[in-house]
This record gives structure tokens, sequence and C-alpha cells, in this order.
């Protein structure tokens, strides 16, 4: 063996070469793993009937009486363009009443979003009520932060939560191309 310029044999120092960058690999991976990932929405773009660019974000989420709603919030038209937000119950299981506004809260502030459902011909036309539409742009627009949501729809159900990254989906409908 022949000794190192500090008179340590050459296999030492190369083992603690090894090890340090082994620690030091760990170490990285470590913070990497640690790091908060940025969550990616699950947007969806795609022309409707007309040929004009529609982009949604659809989830499904549960009520307090672990009842399953479809939750869509969509854009119809170019970025800037009003969002819409969809819900829709299981058919024949809930009758939505027209005009129901959709209450909104979250901490102690407060949304009631106008019920549009009757401008949408084929929901208007659809015998079955289980779908209600609601004007989602006044409380995207007064959001300045993707917080947890509860939305209430009187005589349908008590409360629906709204988690942070699904309210993250719907602020980045707003301008999404």
């Amino acid at each position: 063996m022949t000794p190192s310029p500090d008179g340590t044999p050459g296999m030492v120092l190369r083992c603690r070469k090894a090890w340090a960058t082994l620690g030091a690999v760990v170490l990285a991976l470590a913070v990497a793993l640690a790091a908060p990932q940025p969550s990616w929405a699950q947007l969806h773009s795609h022309p409707d009937d007309n040929g004009t660019p529609v982009v949604r974000s659809l989830e499904s989420l549960r009520d307090l009486d672990y009842q399953s709603w479809q939750v869509v919030a969509y854009r119809s038209g170019p970025p800037g363009s009003p969002l819409t937000l969809r819900i829709v119950g299981y058919p024949g299981k809930v009758r939505l009443d027209h005009p129901t506004a959709l209450q909104v809260n979250a901490g102690r502030r407060h949304w009631d979003l106008a019920d549009i459902t009757t401008a949408n011909p084929k929901l208007a036309a659809d015998s079955r009520d289980a779908a209600a539409e609601f004007d989602l742009t006044p409380l995207i627009h007064d959001l300045r932060k993707d917080r947890p949501l509860r939305l209430a729809l009187p005589g349908v159900f008590v409360e629906l939560p709204v988690p942070p990254f699904v309210v993250a989906e719907w602020r980045s409908l707003v301008e999404a191309a």
C-alpha cells in the first residue's frame, strides 16, 4: 500500500471519499423528498359543440352524509371569461330546485353564488334535475389563497368540503390556455 501525502494509506482515503459522497447523495435525496412538490392541476381542455374552447376541472367529492357529488368548474371561451361551477348528483336520488343560491364559506368569509342553471339550455331541458350551475367568478376573484371551502345547498346538502388542491385548480382556470 502506498501512503497518501498526509501519511494515511490510500485505501482509507478512498473509503472516506466514498462515504462522504454517499452522505452527500443521501442528504440531497432527503432534501428533495422533504421539499413541497408543486401540485399540477388536472385541467382538461376541449372544444364544445360550437368549437369554443372549454377548460374544466372535474372532481368527485363527498358531503358530510357521505353522498358523492361530481363538481365541475369550467370556463368556456378565452382566458378571463366567466367561470361556472356545475354540481351533479346521482339522477333519481336527488332533485335540485332552481333558483337556489350556493352558499360558500371559507373561515369567516361567505359568498352566495347565483344559480345560473336555467341559462344553460341543455340543463334547463333536462327533466332529471340532478345538476345545477353557479357563477363561480365572484368567489375566484375574491380568493387570494388556495384555502379549503365548505359548500352548502339548502335542501340538498348541508356541507360539501372542497380541499385546497381543488380550489387551486379552480383558480388556475382563469388564465389557463
